[in-house]
């Protein structure tokens, strides 16, 4: 005889989302409080710190140290911080995955305890996946340094490395503990990874929301030159919608195939690939974004206005919309390994006005061949 029991759990998840300047500062209570919202302690942390922010701020681990020392006994330091190899190249192998395991296993942290995670998406994605699998969850903080990382990839649900030449094929979704964006850490950002920062806000605009994407044009000549208030407000923005998706869009783990806010991103991620991730991987975005967006127009998709309004916004913000990759990039196979990574049936995101989309589930690559030359036309016309 056989019988079907089906057991079902409810989760229910929530996280912070705060948004704030100088974390560490002695006077600026929101990590202290953050933390001593699990209990009056004491409280354990790991600290782990994206290598290449160290080196732009050589002072930043002290002064997290002082603060920590400030709210002892409540918050202790487990060990001294660990800084790990930040950018890519923190996802390209093993090292990070391990030494965060290894801090993890030798400072005896524990589910109850704290990995505070201070670096670049990254670094926030290596050192989450370690946190996540280290006595199946550790309770990470991020503390996101780029603007990619504060608008996108910081506060998700996602954690992961790169393996067999793939990105992201191995990781897991698990919500971080809370999640603390302190724009001053963003000061130490090269100019260019300030402005790639910039591609995931007219994506999300573009795709979602119609007065974000206005504004965006509004703020344009500030956002430009990089004016350090505007950055802020289209981070945050770009943020809340992030997590308005993540919250609202019923499938916060992906369970199937379709992803809403991967616009341009089967692209990106080929481009990011066969560049060995020496393009940017908002850099990469900008020009995946714009590769959809025109192919959204050449097949009746989205209006002539539509696509003008999106090439036009990239260029104001100088997002560059080509890349020479992109011109040696086998899109049928760059396509095929989206679908195999979302699993199930090609989804694609495609524009059918400023803030509407629609998806499809096959691709007319003579159109997106079409597409590609538009954009290196464009390019050599710059």
């Amino acid at each position: 005889m056989t019988q079907t029991f089906t057991q079902r759990i409810a989760l229910d998840f929530a996280f912070p989302v705060v948004f704030t300047r100088n974390a560490f500062a002695p006077d600026n209570p929101v990590l202290a409080e953050t933390l001593l919202a699990a209990g009056p302690g004491p409280h354990r942390l790991g600290v782990v710190v994206d290598g290449g922010l160290a080196a732009a701020d050589p002072g930043l681990p002290g002064r997290l140290e002082a603060y920590l020392a400030g709210h002892a006994p409540a918050l202790a330091l487990a060990a001294p911080p660990l800084v790990v190899l930040g950018g890519e190249g923190a996802k390209a192998d093993f090292a990070v995955l391990e030494a965060v395991w290894r801090l993890t296993f030798e400072a005896r942290l524990c589910r109850q305890s704290f990995l505070v995670v201070i670096g670049g998406g990254a670094v926030l994605d290596a050192a989450g996946f370690a946190a996540a699998t280290a006595h199946r969850g550790v309770r990470l903080v991020r503390l996101p340094s780029t603007a990619l990382g504060q608008n996108d990839a910081g506060v998700g649900v996602k954690n992961g490395v790169n393996a067999f030449g793939r990105k992201n094929f191995l990781g897991c979704f698990a919500p971080p503990y809370a999640v603390i964006n302190d724009h001053a850490l963003l000061a130490t950002l090269p100019e260019r990874d300030r402005r790639a920062g910039l591609a995931e806000a007219v994506k999300v605009a573009a795709l979602r929301d119609a007065a974000f994407f206005a504004r965006l044009v509004e703020l344009a000549p500030r956002l430009a030159v990089l004016d350090g208030d505007a950055l802020e407000e289209a981070d945050r923005r770009c943020a809340l919608a992030h997590l308005d998706h993540i919250a609202g869009g019923g499938d916060p783990f992906e369970y199937g195939s379709a992803r809403p806010l991967d616009f341009g991103h089967w692209a990106a991620h080929a481009l990011e690939e066969a560049t060995s991730g020496a393009l940017r991987h908002g850099e990469a975005v900008a020009v995946g974004l714009a590769l959809d967006t025109v192919y959204s127009g050449l097949v009746g998709l989205a209006g002539r206005d539509t696509v003008e309004a999106v090439l036009a916004l990239c260029r104001a913000l100088r997002l560059a919309v080509w890349h020479p990759a992109l011109e040696g990039l086998a899109m049928p196979a760059a396509v095929e390994a989206f679908r195999e990574h979302l699993g199930g049936r090609l989804h694609l995101s495609l524009l059918t006005g400023i803030g509407s989309r629609v998806e499809v589930h096959a691709v007319d690559f003579a159109r997106m061949d079409e597409a590609r030359a538009i954009l290196c036309g464009l390019a050599g016309d710059a």
